[in-house]
């Protein structure tokens, strides 16, 4: 769940990762590209049906695209989880579910059993995921 929510941080462009320099110019050219990815998602939002309203939606948000990024996340998102997951082993535990102050591992393939990705981590502030993988070592 973890890997999943730092997808959602890197897509959103909150990652706070910065790592060797190695790291630093790996991560410059995945936001280079993903800056491409999202202005070619706003023109062809721009230019369809309800362009004007993508337009007026958008219009502060045109150089990192902020906003679209969000919203694709949260429009995708379990889309993310089904594909990350689909290749799951059988037996393979890939989830912390935090639930009633206990915190358990699941499992099963394709997005779990369930309709819903079955974490909000992506939704947690990276600093304080860290702080909570921290305290676990």
């Amino acid at each position: 769940a973890r890997s999943f929510a730092d997808i959602g941080d890197i897509v959103r462009g909150r990652d706070l990762f910065r790592g060797n320099d190695e790291e630093i110019k790996q991560r410059q050219q995945l936001d280079k590209k993903l800056k491409e990815i999202f202005k070619k998602i706003y023109e062809g939002l721009k230019n369809g049906s309800n362009g004007k309203e993508a337009q007026k939606h958008y219009e502060d948000d045109t150089k990192n695209y902020y906003q679209l990024r969000e919203d694709w996340w949260d429009a995708n998102r379990e889309t993310v989880w089904k594909a990350i997951t689909c290749k799951a082993d059988e037996n393979d535990r890939y989830s912390a579910n935090i639930e009633h102050d206990r915190t358990g591992v699941s499992h099963g393939r394709c997005g779990h059993e369930d309709d819903n990705v079955p974490t909000n981590l992506d939704y947690v502030p990276q600093f304080l995921r860290w702080f909570e993988e921290w305290a676990e070592d």
